[in-house]
């Protein structure tokens, strides 16, 4: 379930879903069923202080979830409602730079023996080769088994003992009992691997992977410490008592080009010791390739660079049921040649980049799928971005609280490397749920939507449908198509439809880049600006045509300045009657002659210009003002040089305010344009004149068989 909802009222992740405990109605919702039951710190009963909510980015608010937390100091508490049947905490933390500390916990005001341990240890990740970057990662995860059950109402709280802590969230969890050893197992400590977490448990977890081949590795309840990374793992079962139980200290767990496969990973914990990026080291979970055929599941990942990075042959990996925390850069990343992989049912929250990506590098990533998966604060990047590949699938997902440099979900020609392979197929994006996504791009500063197409380094010409999205509350733009590298390539084949947004900060579609997209049954509420922002970058790239496919609501309206970019929660602003309404407006034509394309005649320099088809009359130029204004004035440029002889264009001015029905403005007319006065001729409406499609058709041109502007200027005084 979805809900927005009010001081006071609890919210929680439960079972894949934001539930609000309190008066504000549910709506159902995607993502992973978990086993555990989140509600917020600023929710909550306490003696410190709320913070946020803050969507700029490096502050403390905008990196927590639902972008507000609550910080305490010695003596003051957050006391939490016990949302379901709990034994067990986990709790997302920050203390400052540089300290540490603990937490008392108390039960209905008893202190528990056991405190919770706070460390900045993990936290105030520097990435200074990261464009647009800044120290970021502030929180960290904590956890802790109560020692005994609580029952839904029952308080507990958490209190400094003298470090300032900001309490973001708190998680409640039953946790089953420890499991126990499968029968024919080869257990690690039967081959030394020692408990307690002192000795080096490294050769005995090697030893028993060899012991246990086409059989189980059995991880008995205790701490290890592995110090160098496993390679060779193929054909065995690695299985743990719980992932509370049975816990791995290490960095590097399974480092590996490539493997025979059936490799099942599955019931325990690894955490590492992971405390900047260092992108040429391998600390992850699991480095490489675990092989067809293996699947993950069950386990807890936390404090690695990255979770899963996955090379080579991963044929059909199943990776399921995992929590991973606290990661550096990505949380799991298809990095090329991922054939049938399905991650389904994870949570991921506090990811350094992406949380979930798939990137074709080298080979495409093809009939792979991220779905029901629930992803929460990633600090860098996008909750799930989609780098090339071919026929894709990302479903019923549930992604919140994106910061700086990402999107809730990306679908993106950006390569960053050769070879790449782009978008092929047919990409699915369905049944999403976006809560809180979009961040401001500090390197383009400009927004980036909740949900991103983006051409950045090639066109897209797969099918991409994006169907049944919820986007709740995105601080800028809930759907955006750009170019992101700044080259204008198109972005094609996109379909929208049975869309729903809610309180977008500024517009609905933020349109960029040229090329086309059809919405359908896209409803929207609560728009901060306006419908749609249209003005493709660079503005000579072509237009961006959006079709109505039916059924929307709540959108109408455009940005009608393409010079400044919308703020959340501004109105259109009053135009300036001084200024050219159809400078950097989407520009289209009948026909082009070469690299003289529509936009050309709409780019504020009277140097480049636009020339139709030759030899072809009659040919037409359209320009979108963006909204329907009472243009009483305009004036049509060709290039000032001399070299431009003096000649005459015969020319009609049509308009419309729908795009499809036009009506004559000015009758065919012969316009004079002369270098001895500047190329020249402005054209005076009739009082009465009320269009946002503008189109000039020219019939004649004494000077060259073809329509020719080099810009074509709209005003509001005549």
């Amino acid at each position: 379930m979805t809900a927005l909802t009010s001081a006071g009222a609890a919210v929680a992740l439960a079972a894949g879903t934001l539930v609000a405990l309190g008066s504000v109605p549910a709506q159902a919702a995607a993502g992973a069923t978990l086993p555990f039951t989140s509600v917020e710190a600023e929710s909550a009963t306490t003696t410190g202080t709320r913070i946020g909510p803050d969507y700029t980015q490096g502050s403390l608010a905008s990196e927590a979830s639902g972008r507000q937390a609550v910080r305490i100091t010695a003596g003051q508490r957050v006391e939490f409602t016990v949302p379901r049947t709990a034994n067990a905490l986990n709790l997302a933390y920050s203390v400052p730079d540089g300290q540490s500390g603990t937490l008392n916990v108390y039960v209905n005001g008893t202190r528990l023996s056991r405190t919770l341990a706070v460390t900045s240890k993990y936290s105030y990740v520097d990435t200074g080769w990261i464009a647009g970057s800044r120290t970021h990662h502030f929180y960290d995860n904590a956890r802790l088994l109560l020692g005994q059950t609580v029952q839904p109402g029952d308080k507990v709280a958490v209190e400094s003992t003298g470090t300032q802590v900001t309490v973001d969230v708190a998680d409640f969890e039953q946790v089953a009992a420890a499991a126990g050893q499968p029968a024919g197992s080869v257990s690690v400590t039967s081959r030394g691997a020692d408990p307690s977490g002192q000795g080096d448990s490294t050769q005995a977890f090697r030893d028993a992977i060899a012991a246990a081949q086409g059989g189980t590795v059995w991880i008995p309840p205790g701490d290890y410490r592995i110090t160098s990374s496993l390679s060779g793992v193929q054909n065995v079962t690695l299985q743990g008592a719980g992932s509370w139980y049975s816990v791995v200290h290490t960095s590097r767990f399974i480092d590996q080009s490539s493997s025979a496969g059936n490799v099942r990973i599955r019931d325990f914990a690894v955490i590492g010791e992971v405390t900047e990026r260092v992108d040429s080291n391998p600390d992850n979970f699991v480095n490489g390739s675990l092989g067809p055929g293996s699947s993950v599941s069950g386990m807890w990942i936390q404090h690695l660079k990255v979770g899963l990075w996955l090379t080579g042959n991963n044929d059909n990996l199943v990776v399921e049921n995992n929590r991973i925390l606290d990661t550096t850069a990505d949380g799991l990343n298809l990095n090329g040649n991922a054939r049938g992989v399905r991650v389904r049912n994870n949570f991921l929250r506090n990811q350094g980049d992406d949380a979930l990506a798939m990137w074709s590098l080298y080979a495409p990533d093809t009939n792979s799928s991220f779905d029901n998966n629930t992803i929460s604060q990633p600090n860098l990047a996008n909750g799930i971005a989609v780098y090339g590949g071919t026929d894709i699938a990302v479903r019923n997902n549930l992604v919140s609280d994106t910061n700086a440099l990402g999107s809730g979900i990306a679908i993106s020609n950006q390569k960053f490397l050769d070879p790449f392979s782009p978008l092929a197929g047919t990409i699915t994006v369905d049944g999403n749920t976006l809560v809180r996504t979009g961040a401001i791009n500090p390197n383009w500063n400009h927004p980036m939507g909740a949900l991103r197409v983006d051409s950045y380094d090639s066109a897209i010409n797969a099918t991409v449908n994006i169907t049944n999205t919820t986007v709740t509350d995105s601080p800028y733009s809930a759907f955006e198509f750009v170019s992101g590298g700044g080259q204008g390539y198109p972005v094609r084949g996109v379909t929208v439809s049975g869309a729903t947004v809610r309180n977008t900060g500024t517009v609905v579609v933020q349109a960029e880049a040229q090329g086309a997209a059809t919405f359908r049954d896209v409803t929207a509420t609560q728009v901060g600006a306006a419908g749609v922002y249209n003005c493709p970058y660079p503005a000579n790239s072509g237009a961006f045509t959006l079709t109505d496919g039916g059924g929307n609501s709540g959108w109408s309206s455009t940005w009608s300045d393409c010079s400044t970019w919308p703020q959340p929660g501004q109105s259109n602003p009053q135009p300036d009657p001084n200024r050219n309404l159809a400078k950097g407006r989407p520009a289209t034509a009948t026909g082009s002659q070469d690299v003289y394309t529509p936009g050309k005649a709409v780019d504020g320099d009277a140097n480049s210009y636009w020339e139709s088809a030759n030899n072809a009359f009659p040919q037409s130029l359209t320009v979108d003002l963006g909204s329907t204004y009472a243009v009483r004035r305009l004036v049509l440029k060709l290039p000032p040089s001399s070299a431009w002889g003096a000649r005459t264009e015969t020319v009609t001015v049509l308009g419309s305010t729908d795009g499809s029905s036009f009506s004559t403005v000015v009758g065919a007319q012969g316009y004079r344009f002369d270098p001895a006065t500047g190329n020249t001729a402005t054209v005076t409406l009739p009082a009465s004149t009320n269009l946002r499609h503008l189109r000039l058709t020219v019939t004649g041109n004494t000077g060259w068989p073809a329509g020719q502007f080099s810009e074509v200027e709209a005003y509001l005084t005549s």
